[in-house]
This record gives structure tokens, sequence and C-alpha cells, in this order.
């Protein structure tokens, strides 16, 4: 539904003057009505939703497949959102190691290559949310990290959780303009 015909709606209950409205905003523009004190004047704008956005799902060998219904990303509007990461060997679907420090190398080479195939790369990521199995492990992931953002370096948000897929120490999901 257009803005103009949701706005119509709520504007022709609050005034008998702003029933023209309901037929939409095309020469609204012109059109003022009083509520109490204030004069409302409506404004002529098309937010229309029948644009609708294309999405394209972001696939590579080059990283583990998603262990669901899920895509490795997704490019829709001039934004890839890459899934959460984790860090297993692409070749054989195990973890590199136990270790956090590898796995996040492994989380971030994974996310490179899904990054690189949607035709972003780590320069272009706005925005990152880091999951820890261990919080403790927030200063190892850290100095690993770091060596693959340059400045400046994405918004981030990091959590311990629970758990994550598989008992993996860390997950890694983001959000890169193209």
């Amino acid at each position: 539904m257009a803005w103009s015909a949701a706005a119509a709606s709520r504007f022709a209950a609050v005034s008998p003057a702003a029933a023209p409205l309901s037929a939409g905003l095309g020469a609204a523009s012109s059109l003022s009505f009083a509520a109490g004190r204030h004069r409302f004047r409506p404004v002529a704008a098309s937010l229309s939703t029948s644009a609708t956005a294309i999405k394209e799902a972001v696939q590579t060998e080059k990283a583990p497949a998603a262990l669901g219904p899920y895509s490795q990303a997704i490019k829709a509007n001039n934004l890839v959102f890459v899934s959460g990461v984790l860090g297993l060997n692409p070749e054989t679907g195990k973890f590199v190691s136990e270790s956090v420090e590898e796995q996040t190398e492994q989380v971030m080479k994974n996310m490179g290559e899904i990054l690189k195939a949607s035709g972003a790369s780590y320069s272009s990521v706005v925005k990152t949310t880091i999951m820890l199995a261990d919080l403790q492990d927030f200063k190892k992931v850290n100095e690993i990290y770091g060596k693959y953002f340059p400045a400046p370096a994405p918004a981030r948000s990091t959590y311990q959780v629970a758990a994550l897929p598989l008992n993996a120490r860390i997950e890694i999901e983001c959000i890169a303009a193209l």
C-alpha cells in the first residue's frame, strides 16, 4: 500500500475536510485542514512499496555451505547481508581447530570469500556482530579481527551467547555496502 492511501485514511477520520485525500495525494499539496487549533498540510510524497527491493543470494564454494535453510549472504539495495560465519574449513566442513584464535582466522577468511563473491570487501563492511561462546576470548578475537578491517573500522556489537552452532567458539555476521 502506498503511503498516500494510508495517510489519507487517517486524515479522513480526523476531519471531513480531508475526505478528498482518500483518492490519493495528487492534488493534496494545496489542501489543508484544521484539527483543533493546529492546521495540517499533507505532504505530497510518494513512499510507495510497489518498487520492491530485489534480493539476490550469494553463494561461493570457497566458504562453508549454509548449515540450514538460509543463504551465505543476500544482496539487496546496494547492501550485502552476510549470515553468521563459523571457523569451518570449506573443504572438510570441520573446524580448523578448537582454538578461538584459529577459528577466528578461519571465520575472517570465510567471510572474505563471501564478501568477494558478492562484489564487496573488508573495506566495505559497515557493521559486524560477533558472537562468542566465552567473552573472556574478547581480547584474543580483537587482535585477529583488527588485522582485517582498514580504518575506519566498521561499527560492531559483541555478545557472549549460551551456545553456537556445532559448538563453535565464535560466529561473526556482517553488513557491507556495495
